[in-house]
């Protein structure tokens, strides 16, 4: 076994570190476990009798837990407390002070890693591949669950003090020192048991697929292009096998970024390393499967959505970044105008009606939706989701995710949505007739429903809902308005410039130089903070066409989508392509980010 032997709650030295009884001695672990904290304190030393009770009477009336009364009322410190809630679970303790850990047990835990998850590794058996590894809060078990998935192995973790993993984490794995994507693919490419598989194509049998998968330079490598995708706010993570390389790449603002490409041979390993973290078959190669990966980082709960896809040279892999924290939930966090605001604000309070949320995949639809299910979310309203996926957990709502396979549809669903006495329902998208259908029966009994459709702007929406089969007049009684939208990245505000547009720049967006008078534009040069792209973040564009007796008698009328769209700007409509140009002369974007979101008539 590598590494020295940990300091466990039952040794005799060291009297005067925090959890010793005032004897000098430490009950055995085995007499701790499983027992109530007060006894386990009182063992400890660290707490009388009537300590305990007096805690126990405050508890009744402030209904919090006994360990943060007992550090308020100054009886105990949040090391006691700490020491106690590891004893109760069986955890060991570790002196990392007294710890010389040697450099291959270090090497198990890349440096990004161990300081995104704040542990220190100190002991490895390989007959068992057990890691053993410093945390410091009994509480902290989420990362021994990332640290599970990630490297492959059984984690044992033991309770040290944060200081001393502070102090660990500078000596071991100093920042300055954080490994690269590049230094790493060195590191594989320098393999030799990863380097006898080139040339070695699809015809690898499982038994050295399993080898691949968990070969240490692959894990590192593919832990380290998680840790910083998700660190970077990326939103996809791509893996893609072509007949002479291999590529890795991320979507951060909607626009891909490429990496340093790994050796083409490892292309199975990665994919292989990727199936067995999101618990899929390494064996099925043939046909397309679907998984997730739970991680807990920097505290933040993150979903990644696995979809492998057969191709020509391999399997292509794309991991969704779902990171809660990264999310906006928020109305006034969007892009929204104010007075857009007015409007959407009052259209989301109407007692019933369809209100829908239109563009392309990647357009921010689902967040402005969870964002007005978010402000419409308290006790006296019941909200159920019907999503395909499932994209955030959110409490309160009550979510439903769509499985055709068998036979869970949205039309089904919906159907039995009104049946459990809603008042709000999200239906993820109106795809066929009969969706369509039980959303205006939905309505008309009384409901508020939100939903999706994709069409490249607000007017389009009608005759889409047409093409479906809907009938006229069931539009014009139950639709209130269509929300057309758009994401354009924000100019970076470290490096945000001023500049002079050209003429061909602005004949891009139908403008003259006189059509400029005055109006200042702005581009990002680029830094460190933005990645050099001169862009950081993004936020919305917005089109809103709400229905009045005007629009619905055109509507009626089969009028067609040019001239809904003339009528709707007439009664106050601004395009996606004029809410763009507002947000260019607010220098919040560029003209290049509009151009390339919007189209002319918009």
């Amino acid at each position: 076994m590598s590494g020295a032997r940990p300091a466990t709650m039952s040794d005799d030295k060291d009297r005067g570190r925090p959890g010793r009884r005032r004897d000098g001695k430490m009950p055995p672990i085995e007499q701790l476990r499983g027992r109530q904290l007060g006894r386990i304190l009182i063992k400890m030393g660290k707490v009388r009798r009537t300590q305990i009770t007096l805690a126990l009477e405050i508890q009744k009336e402030k209904r919090v837990p006994l360990g943060m009364i007992l550090v308020e009322q100054g009886f105990i410190t949040e090391e006691d407390l700490n020491l106690a809630l590891a004893a109760q679970v069986g955890m060991e303790v570790v002196d990392l002070g007294k710890y010389d850990v040697p450099k291959e047990v270090l090497a198990l835990i890349p440096n990004q890693m161990a300081h995104t998850y704040r542990v220190i590794p100190y002991e490895f058996d390989p007959n068992r591949n057990e890691l053993a590894v410093a945390i410091g809060s009994p509480e902290n078990f989420l990362a021994v669950d990332d640290l599970r998935t990630l490297l492959g192995m059984t984690i044992r973790p033991a309770l040290s003090n944060p200081d001393d993993i502070g102090r660990a984490l500078d000596r071991y794995y100093p920042e300055q020192e954080q490994q690269s994507i590049a230094s790493l693919i060195e590191e594989v490419q320098s393999d030799e048991d990863l380097a006898r598989f080139e040339g070695r194509g699809e015809s690898i049998d499982l038994d050295d697929l399993r080898t691949l998968a968990d070969a240490n330079p692959v894990k590192k490598l593919l832990n380290l292009v998680l840790l910083q995708a998700i660190k970077d706010k990326a939103s996809d993570i791509h893996f893609e096998p072509f007949q002479d390389e291999f590529k890795m790449r991320y979507r951060i603002d909607g626009v891909l970024y490429e990496m340093v490409p790994p050796p083409r041979y490892i292309a199975m390993a990665i994919t292989s390393r990727i199936k067995v973290m999101a618990n899929l078959d390494i064996a099925e190669r043939r046909l397309p499967q679907d998984g997730r990966i739970e991680l807990t980082v920097a505290g933040n709960p993150v979903d990644l959505r696995v979809a492998v896809l057969p191709t020509m040279h391999g399997e292509s892999v794309v991991l969704r970044v779902l990171d809660r924290s990264n999310v906006q939930l928020k109305l006034d966090r969007l892009g929204f105008r104010e007075e857009e605001m007015a409007i959407f604000r009052q259209l989301i309070n109407k007692p019933n009606g369809i209100i829908i949320n239109t563009g392309p995949t990647g357009s921010g639809k689902t967040t402005t939706l969870y964002a007005a299910l978010s402000e419409l979310n308290n006790p006296d309203s019941k909200l159920l989701t019907a999503e395909d996926p499932v994209e955030y957990d959110i409490d309160g709502l009550v979510q439903v995710q769509i499985r055709p396979e068998i036979g869970l549809t949205f039309a089904r669903a919906l159907r039995s949505f009104l049946r459990q006495d809603p008042d709000i329902i999200l239906v993820g998208e109106i795809r066929d007739l009969e969706t369509a259908q039980i959303a205006v029966q939905a309505s008309l009994t009384g409901h508020l429903v939100f939903t999706t459709l994709h069409t490249n702007d607000a007017p389009s929406a009608i005759a889409r809902l047409l093409d479906l089969g809907l009938e006229s007049f069931l539009i014009t009684a139950t639709l209130e308005a269509v929300v057309a939208q758009r994401l354009v990245r924000r100019i970076c505000t470290n490096c945000k410039t001023e500049y002079t547009p050209t003429e061909e720049q602005l004949y891009e967006l139908e403008l003259r130089p006189d059509d400029i008078g005055g109006k200042v534009f702005f581009y990002g040069k680029g830094c460190d903070y933005c990645n050099n792209t001169g862009y950081k973040g993004r936020i919305g564009i917005y089109e809103i066409m709400v229905l009045d007796d005007v629009m619905r008698e055109l509507i009626m009328r089969h009028a067609s989508t040019g001239v809904l769209r003339v009528e709707a700007v007439k009664r106050g409509m601004r395009t996606l392509r004029e809410s763009g140009l507002n947000a260019i002369y607010e220098g919040i974007t560029t003209i290049e980010e509009v151009v390339r979101e919007t189209i002319i008539g918009d």
